[in-house]
């Protein structure tokens, strides 16, 4: 009976300290694993307080004085200031002008591990590295760099990066704060200063994905004579690396009793994010639903997944069964685990219209027990998501094209934004708008709007905001090919004009999407209006001869909705006989 009361208030804690932290799912695509050779990343800002907009970072040149502020992501509180380089490369979105890109997935870890010192936290961090590096393996020492100097402000991460080439894995987490006074500073400083990670290049041909959960288990350890692995920094740029680790990821866990055995067996994630229901069910679950519909014998891990035996992980990497292609993850992005037990169209908690969405808070209490809904990839309070995507063959302003949607991802269009583009369309831009001010322009609340009216009568809304969805980004997969040769021969005459030429074509779109989402939700208002269905045909609503509405459809309640009703209620709405 302790134990048992143990293992709940320690799932309760978990729940407590996790809680701002259940989101964001990534995808990593290496290059051999696509359609047509490109790498690919994506990431979903999922936050209830995070708002969609596009950021946009110009280059830059920099005197030695000059410095930058950096901020909490998470809360927008200044952390501390330090230099800038003499050079910052332009940053859209997520993706650089040399079509590196970041995403990540907040894992948390031991919360002892917290450094209150440092001032770099994970936004900064991500930032940083995309103005200051220019491919993944610069990133990587970028990176750690700027941990081991200012400190790190974040719990455990895990970032994917990626350029043209290669795809990475790293994950991270601070080593607490252990203050003593140091003669040489003549102040108190943190002796713990730093990070102990891994990073893990993805093999090429091979997928990967993190979703809230340290995903790095063990890793090959540095021999020295023409290694795979190194542990200095600098050794990175050996092509013949494919990973790399802090000297003292394992010697540190040691000392803090997290782990006693062998170095070869040392697993980063048992030791700094060490497995639970909380991170199996609510976390790993999203990664399993990714890699289930590309790579087959996933039911293997089912019981894994489902929280129910720690036994058989999940692998870090898997080779899908078929190649690709930037619109195959945006529709792996709005997965609510159809097609399995634990559809959530199906269960008790998806109403009478088969809503995929449960509202927060994400556990609840009943006599005095502790219950939970899934936390599937697909979720209301996404700010926004991207599907990076990059192209060895092409000038990096062609190249890479940064598909980028707001709100939820079930609901959103994923926009192409090209890396050489010079500005955003002001309806996306950050600043424009934020989550306590609306503005009915803004690409945020646009489709904020038609989401919450599909969230009342999902089943039926969705026939038809799927078939603009559908047709929206199926257009820009066909137009981007044509794009992408216009803007290759304006590149070869004229670098500035391809810019421009790739600008507005970004622009055009976004504002065309906006258009036609406000002319969407005005349709779907009127179609659907009191829980009835108006009658129409292409879009067009039809009426009698004398120009009077035709009778709308009352589509009623599905049976199994009536059976759970009549089982509750028993008679008492039976209709007696007349």
């Amino acid at each position: 009976m302790l134990q048992r009361i143990f293992f709940f208030a320690f799932f309760l804690v978990l729940l407590v300290a996790f809680k701002p932290l259940i989101s964001c799912t990534s995808y990593l695509v290496t290059k051999g694993a696509s359609k047509d050779g490109s790498t690919m990343i994506s990431y979903a800002a999922d936050s209830h307080i995070r708002y969609g907009e596009l950021y946009f970072r110009p280059s830059g040149t920099w005197q030695s004085e000059d410095m930058i502020t950096l901020y909490d992501r998470g809360t927008a509180k200044p952390l501390g200031r330090i230099p800038q380089p003499p050079q910052t490369y332009q940053v859209v979105g997520f993706m650089n002008e040399h079509q590196l890109s970041i995403g990540e997935s907040t894992f948390g870890g031991r919360s002892e591990l917290h450094d209150s010192t440092g001032i770099v936290d994970y936004g900064s961090l991500m930032f940083l590295a995309l103005q200051r590096a220019k491919n993944a393996r610069e990133a990587i020492k970028v990176m750690v760099e700027l941990v081991n100097t200012y400190g790190y402000a974040s719990t455990g991460e895990s970032f994917s990066i990626a350029d043209p080439n290669e795809v990475w894995i790293m994950e991270l987490i601070g080593k607490g704060t252990d203050m003593a006074y140091c003669r040489r500073q003549k102040k108190e400083v943190n002796k713990n200063k730093g990070a102990v990670w891994v990073a893990k290049k993805i093999p090429d041909g091979y997928v990967s994905a993190h979703a809230n959960h340290s995903r790095i288990t063990s890793f090959p350890l540095a021999d020295g004579i023409k290694s795979i692995t190194c542990t200095s920094i600098d050794d990175i740029f050996n092509p013949e690396v494919t990973v790399v680790y802090a000297h003292d990821v394992i010697s540190f866990a040691v000392s803090q009793g997290y782990y006693d055995g062998p170095d070869e067996a040392f697993s980063f994630s048992q030791a700094y994010a060490p497995l639970s229901f909380f991170n199996t069910r609510f976390c790993e679950l999203r990664v399993w639903a990714f890699f289930n519909q590309i790579h087959d014998g996933m039911d293997d891990y089912w019981a894994h997944v489902t929280g129910v035996d720690f036994s058989k992980r999940l692998p870090l990497y898997v080779k899908p069964n078929r190649k690709l292609s930037p619109q195959d993850l945006m529709f792996f992005k709005r997965n609510h685990l159809q097609g399995t037990p634990l559809d959530m169209t199906k269960d008790f908690g998806a109403g009478s219209h088969g809503l995929p969405y449960r509202w927060r808070p994400l556990t609840f209490s009943y006599n005095d027990k502790t219950y939970f809904h899934e936390r599937v990839t697909v979720t209301q309070q996404t700010g926004f998501s991207f599907i990076a995507q990059m192209r060895s063959w092409l000038p990096d302003p062609v190249g890479g094209i940064f598909w980028f949607g707001v709100d939820d991802a079930g609901m959103c269009v994923y926009v192409p934004f090209y890396a050489g583009i010079t500005r955003t369309p002001h309806s996306w831009a950050e600043g424009y708008g934020d989550i306590l001010t609306y503005k009915d322009d803004a690409a945020f609340w646009v489709f904020n709007r038609v989401a919450h009216f599909a969230y009342l009568f999902y089943d039926r809304v969705m026939v038809d905001l799927r078939k603009h969805q559908e047709r929206l980004e199926n257009k820009f997969a066909t137009l981007v090919p044509a794009i992408d040769k216009a803007a290759v021969a304006l590149y070869e005459h004229d670098a500035e004009m391809a810019r421009d030429y790739l600008t507005d074509f970004s622009i055009n779109l976004a504002q065309q999407t906006i258009t036609e989402w406000q002319e969407l939700g005005n349709f779907l208002l009127v179609k659907y209006l009191d829980g009835n269905i108006k009658q129409e045909k292409n879009g067009v609503f039809l009426r009698n001869p004398w120009g009077y509405p035709k009778p709308p459809i009352f589509p009623g309640y599905p049976e199994s909705w009536k059976k759970r009703l009549i089982e509750e209620t028993k008679d008492s709405f039976l209709m007696p006989e007349e």
